[in-house]
């Protein structure tokens, strides 16, 4: 099994590496190269910083967004975004004015707004609620770094952050989380160990 942890400039590849290294992958790739994700039986796609530079590092690797498209949408490879790599699934982001994302969930991108006098960004652990089942999320706690959330459809887990917040998405054979896995131990690491035995 082979896993395709993509970079663009824009993850914290490092500890991702790390983590997945932790979690048992056997074999995976860090790398800028369509033809090795079309190759890859698991897709993860990191992202830390603002949702416009990080959409335009990914359609800045010529034939990625493509490759991506192939091989997770139509050829259904189980794909994982984390933080940014996250919201980047969704139609769009309001960070800096609104930006296109993948388009692959419905739903936008935009400013924390607790309801009451609470922090921004939301950093720290928090509890993850699912909503419904999914076989990769459970109910735990895990480490949040974000000032904005997605918005829409296909919500499989919130947290709560003066008020609820979106956690975790996906349908089908994607999904995508807020919370960092590499930094939230071994809430993180278990959850990378379900991702690397999906069969969606």
């Amino acid at each position: 099994m082979s896993v395709a942890l993509i970079d663009y400039g824009a993850g914290n590849l490092h500890s991702v590496h790390n983590a997945l290294k932790a979690a048992g992958a056997p074999d995976f790739a860090v790398t800028a190269d369509p033809e090795l994700v079309l190759k890859a039986d698991r897709i993860v796609l990191p992202g830390v910083g603002a949702f416009a530079a990080c959409a335009r590092g990914l359609r800045d690797i010529d034939g990625m967004i493509e490759a991506l498209e192939e091989r997770v949408l139509k050829q259904g490879a189980p794909f994982l975004g984390v933080c940014v790599g996250m919201q980047l699934m969704a139609t769009s982001g309001e960070e800096h004015g609104s930006h296109a994302g993948l388009g692959w969930l419905p739903g936008t991108v935009r400013p924390l707004a607790p309801a009451s006098d609470i922090r921004v960004p939301h950093m720290g652990w928090n509890h993850v609620v699912p909503v419904g089942q999914h076989p990769l999320i459970e109910p735990g706690e895990a480490y949040f770094l974000h000032s904005f959330a997605f918005e829409g459809e296909h919500v499989l887990a919130t947290t709560e952050h003066g008020g609820p917040v979106t956690a975790a998405i996906g349908r089908d054979n994607l999904a995508g989380v807020q919370f960092h896995p590499e930094k939230s131990q071994r809430y993180g690491i278990a959850l990378l160990e379900r991702f690397l035995t999906w069969r969606p």
